[in-house]
């Protein structure tokens, strides 16, 4: 399966498979298991859906490494009409960014006034922001600018990737400064010399990381712990953790991909845990769903299962 993973990851980073693969109907048609159309009120539907459920949101427009400050313009303008209408619904949901579908790799001083004025905006509907986590080379720039805008608001938040060696270190360095962090294992290609390359050395380190986060003193520095995982020996990490230390179930989140795992959402929900449910949409969502197959070899069973049937 590590075989299977990596081929998947470097196709996710092929120029040339994206043009193409994304012209096939049946690599559409497997892509829907995933995320529930390509544009904005596709998104809004399915949030409605999930608020039936007792399932908030966390919006994500698909995009990454923009190469045109136009683009990243217009980045930034779909979230803020993604903010207005998820107000307008009442909908309970937030947003996540990709710093360099905002910019970062143009401008990152105008790519961080384009997150600070997003911010700014979810605030004032008491929305929050997370900020994505990408390749290794973009941990430093994306924490740097973490740490500037959680000094000014309280609504944002940072993903941290369990698989790399560093995140223990990073994760100490942030628990004092509130605002949120996102853990999650991390779905993209990086060498042994930055990451843990078995997947069980990844998993202790998730739940070694856990504990810190739930810690007394994360909590009491109001850090909002949010755990992204669809991992049921994860789950069940987080679940024994929280309560080995009296934490009621509604003091941290998890956060699911939309349509992994429906029923594990509906179950936490229905013990009394906050689950958001993370809904992408867009046209650039090749890279992304390479990732998604890659994550999990059962992705790629489920993929198969909506591709060829009616």
């Amino acid at each position: 399966m590590d075989l299977v993973r990596r081929v998947l990851l470097a196709a996710s980073r092929s120029a040339w498979l994206q043009r193409h693969a994304t012209e096939r109907f049946f690599v559409k048609r497997g892509v829907r298991r995933f995320m529930p159309g390509e544009a904005l009120d596709d998104a809004l539907k399915a949030l409605d859906a999930l608020a039936q459920q007792g399932l908030a949101g966390v919006l994500t427009e698909l995009g990454e490494s923009v190469s045109e400050p136009a683009m990243a313009d217009a980045a930034a303008r779909d979230y803020e009409d993604a903010l207005a209408r998820v107000h307008a619904r009442g909908l309970d949901c937030d947003i996540s960014v990709k710093l360099t579908h905002l910019g970062h790799d143009i401008d990152p001083e105008r790519c961080l006034e384009r997150v600070r004025s997003l911010v700014t905006r979810a605030a004032a509907n008491r929305r929050f922001v997370w900020i994505d986590m990408e390749q290794h080379s973009y941990v430093d720039s994306t924490l740097r600018a973490y740490r500037q805008l959680v000094a000014e608001f309280q609504n944002v938040g940072v993903c941290l990737q369990a698989y790399l060696y560093r995140t223990a270190d990073d994760l100490s360095s942030l628990i004092g400064l509130g605002g949120g962090v996102r853990l999650v294992k991390g779905a993209y290609r990086e060498p042994p010399t930055v990451a843990y390359p078995r997947k069980r050395d990844v998993d202790d380190h998730y739940l070694a990381l856990v504990d810190r986060m739930l810690s007394a003193e994360a909590r009491g520095a109001g850090l909002r712990a949010v755990f992204g995982t669809h991992d049921r020996r994860m789950i069940e990490g987080v679940q024994a953790l929280g309560a080995a230390a009296s934490i009621p179930t509604d003091a941290f989140e998890f956060h699911m991909l939309y349509g992994i795992r429906t029923a594990e959402q509906v179950r936490l929900v229905s013990e009394g845990y906050r689950v958001r449910v993370l809904i992408s949409y867009g046209a650039q969502w090749f890279p992304w769903y390479m990732r998604r197959l890659a994550e999990r070899p059962a992705n790629l069973l489920f993929a198969a299962r909506a591709v060829f049937s009616r």
